[in-house]
C-alpha cells in the first residue's frame, strides 16, 4: 500500500484547550438531515409519500428542527416543501430547514418554496477549504468571502420581503475541517456582520466535517477555536455536521459538543453521502446510557428500524449499536455467565442498571430479554443455564450446568449451527430424563414396624418395568429415597451414592409439577446425572434417580 502519497493532518496549536476535561451533561439542539443529506445519498431517493411518513416519524420522536430538502434542486424537493406547508403538516413547535447555495436564482427559488411557512431555517453554504478554493472554484479567499456575503445579503432582503419573523438563518463554511481556522472565523464573521445576530434572533453557524480528515480530537480543537474567537458568540448557535469517512462521526460530534457546540446535525443510522453522517440515534443513546436525557424518544427502536428500511431500501446492520439484531446477544460462554449473574443481581438494585456486557437495558429501547443469550459452539454453561431458566423455569444445579454445557457445545459443533431454546430443552430432557431400561410405574410406602425403626424409616414397594418386563421391587431405608436406592441395589445389583439432590416447582397453583435433579457416583466415582418430573415430589425424585441409574447402565 502506497501510504507515502498521504500526508499527516497538521495538529492544531491550542495549548490551553478546555474540552478534554468537560463532560456532556445535556442534549444539544438536534437537527435531522435524513430528508436532505440522507435522501440525496440514496440510490433510489424517497418519493413524496415516503418523505411525509418519515417527517411525521421524526416529529413523533422529538425532533424540533428538521432539514427537509434543497427546494431549488428539483421539482420533487420543491413539492415536498410546499406540501408540508400547504397541508399544515408542520407542528407549531417544529422548525423546518432548507438548504441553498450562495447563488441568486437558487436563493430566490428557496424563498418561493417557503412562502406561508410559520418558521423555517434558511441554510446558506459555500465551500471554503484550501482544496476546494484551488481545485473547484479557482478563487482566492476574498472572492470566496464575497460569495458568502452576497448570499447572506440576499437572504436578509428576501426575509424582509416574505416576513422576517418567520425565518432564522444558518451559514455553513462547507469543508470547514479543511479550512484554515483563522479564515474560517473570518468568513463566518463576515456573514454575521450582515445578519447581525441578537438575543431574540440568534444565527446558526454550522461547522461541517464535510470530509473527515483527522482524528476526532482535531475536530474538537477546531470547534473550540471557533467558539473562542468568533464574533457575537453569545448570540451564535454553533452547530456540527460530521461525516463518517474515518468512521468517527459520532466521536467527532461528541467531542465537538464538549468543545462548545450547541447543536448537532445528523441522521438516523448514519445514512448520508459516502460513508454517512453522524448517527444521531447512537449519540442520543450514548447520552442515555450515561444518565443524560437525550430529549429524543427511542423507546421503540424497532419502529425506527422499520421506517428507515422502508424509506431507504437499506438494512440496519446486525451489529449496529443499540439497534442491531445481535447487539444485546452474547454467544461467548464467559459473557453469558456474567450476564446471567448480572441479571440475577439486578433484583437487589432494580433502579440502577448494572449488568456486565449490556450498557443499557434492552427493555428501555423496546427490545426484550429473549435474545440476550443465544447458544452456539462458543457458548458455555452459564448461557445454557440462563436459557433453561428464563424460557422453561429450570434452575439447573451448577455441577449439572457444567456437564450439560459440554454436551450442548458438542451438538452445536456437530450441527454447525446455533441451537434454539426449544432444541436446548429437548436435548436436556433427552440427556437426563432417561426412561429405559428401568421405569417406575407405581410405588407404595408404609412405616417400618420393627423395634429398630427410627426417624422416618419406611418400607417401600415399587412396580417397575425393567428391560421390557414388569417387576416388583422392595426395599427398606431411612426415608423413601434411601429405601428406593436399596431396592435397586438388591434387585438389579447397582451400587451408587447420591452426592447432590435438588428440586423445585415448575408451575404455580394446585396442578404444579416438581422437577428433581440428581447427581450420583458409581463405585468408581464416575458421575451421572438424572432428572425426574411429576406432580408428586416423591415420584419426581424416584424418576430422577432412575434416570441417572439408566445413564449409568448404558
Amino acid at each position: 500500500m502506497n501510504f507515502q502519497r498521504y500526508r499527516q493532518f497538521p495538529p492544531i496549536n491550542l495549548p490551553n484547550r478546555k474540552w478534554p476535561s468537560r463532560v456532556i451533561t445535556k442534549a444539544p439542539i438536534w437537527c435531522s438531515v435524513d430528508l436532505r443529506d440522507g435522501n440525496q445519498a440514496l440510490e433510489k431517493p424517497m418519493n413524496l409519500d415516503q418523505k411525509i411518513k418519515f417527517f411525521k416519524y421524526l416529529v413523533a420522536i422529538g425532533f424540533k428542527e428538521i432539514e427537509v430538502g434543497f427546494p431549488a434542486a428539483s421539482d420533487t424537493e420543491y413539492l415536498f416543501c410546499r406540501t408540508l406547508i400547504e397541508q399544515n403538516l408542520i407542528p407549531d413547535d417544529v422548525t423546518i430547514q432548507v438548504l441553498t447555495q450562495s447563488r441568486e436564482h437558487i436563493i430566490r427559488k428557496t424563498f418561493e418554496a417557503l412562502k406561508g411557512v410559520n418558521k423555517a431555517i434558511v441554510h446558506l453554504y459555500n465551500s471554503t477549504s484550501t482544496l476546494q478554493r484551488d481545485v473547484v472554484f479557482n478563487m482566492g479567499k476574498d472572492e470566496i468571502t464575497k460569495l458568502a456575503v452576497s448570499g447572506a445579503k440576499l437572504i436578509d432582503e428576501l426575509a424582509d420581503e416574505y416576513g422576517k419573523e418567520h425565518f432564522l438563518f444558518e451559514y455553513s463554511p462547507e469543508s470547514f475541517s479543511g479550512t484554515e481556522l483563522d479564515y474560517a472565523v473570518e468568513i463566518c464573521d463576515a456573514v454575521l456582520d450582515v445578519w447581525k445576530p441578537s438575543p431574540e434572533r440568534k444565527v446558526i453557524i454550522n461547522l461541517p466535517n464535510t470530509v473527515e480528515m483527522a482524528t476526532p480530537n482535531v475536530y474538537a480543537d477546531q470547534i473550540e477555536y471557533v467558539c473562542d474567537n468568533i464574533k457575537y458568540r453569545e448570540n451564535v448557535i454553533i452547530s456540527l455536521h460530521s461525516h463518517n469517512d474515518r468512521g468517527c462521526a459520532v466521536a467527532d460530534s461528541e467531542l465537538g459538543v464538549m468543545a462548545g457546540a450547541d447543536r448537532v446535525e445528523g441522521t438516523l443510522f448514519g445514512n448520508g453521502e459516502r460513508t454517512g453522517n453522524a448517527d444521531i440515534m447512537v449519540m442520543a443513546l450514548n447520552m442515555f446510557s450515561q444518565g443524560v436525557d437525550p430529549e429524543l424518544d427511542f423507546s421503540d427502536i424497532n419502529s425506527a428500524i422499520k421506517i428507515y428500511e422502508e424509506s431507504t431500501g437499506m438494512d440496519v446492520h446486525p451489529r449496529h449499536p443499540y439497534a442491531g439484531d445481535l447487539v444485546y446477544t452474547a454467544f461467548s460462554g464467559s459473557h453469558q455467565d456474567a450476564i446471567k449473574k448480572g441479571m440475577a443481581k439486578m433484583i437487589e438494585h432494580p433502579d440502577r442498571w448494572e449488568v456486565p456486557y449490556l450498557p443499557i437495558d434492552p427493555l428501555d429501547v423496546g427490545r426484550n430479554y429473549d435474545p440476550i443469550i443465544r447458544i452456539n459452539s462458543q457458548s458455555g454453561k452459564g448461557g445454557v443455564a440462563y436459557i433453561l431458566e428464563t424460557h422453561f423455569g429450570l434452575h439447573v444445579p451448577k455441577s449439572m450446568q457444567q456437564d450439560f454445557g459440554a454436551i450442548v457445545t458438542e451438538v452445536s459443533v456437530e450441527k454447525d449451527s446455533e441451537l434454539t431454546p426449544e432444541e436446548i430443552y429437548d436435548l436436556f430432557m433427552e440427556t437426563y430424563y432417561v426412561r429405559e431400561p428401568l421405569n417406575v410405574k407405581y410405588y407404595s410406602e408404609h412405616a417400618s414396624n420393627t423395634d429398630h425403626a427410627v426417624n422416618d424409616a419406611v418400607n417401600l414397594d415399587v412396580d417397575v418395568c425393567y428391560n421390557g418386563a414388569d417387576k416388583k421391587f422392595s426395599g427398606s431405608g431411612n426415608g423413601i429415597i434411601d429405601a428406593f436406592c436399596k431396592a435397586l441395589e438388591s434387585n438389579i445389583g447397582v451400587k451408587f451414592d447420591i452426592v447432590n439432590y435438588s428440586e423445585h416447582s415448575l408451575d404455580y397453583g394446585n396442578k404444579s409439577r416438581a422437577i428433581t435433579y440428581i447427581q450420583l457416583y458409581d463405585e468408581n466415582q464416575n458421575s451421572y446425572y438424572g432428572v425426574g418430573i411429576s406432580s408428586n415430589i416423591a415420584k419426581s425424585s424416584l424418576r430422577a434417580i432412575v434416570s441417572a441409574v439408566n445413564k449409568m447402565n448404558k
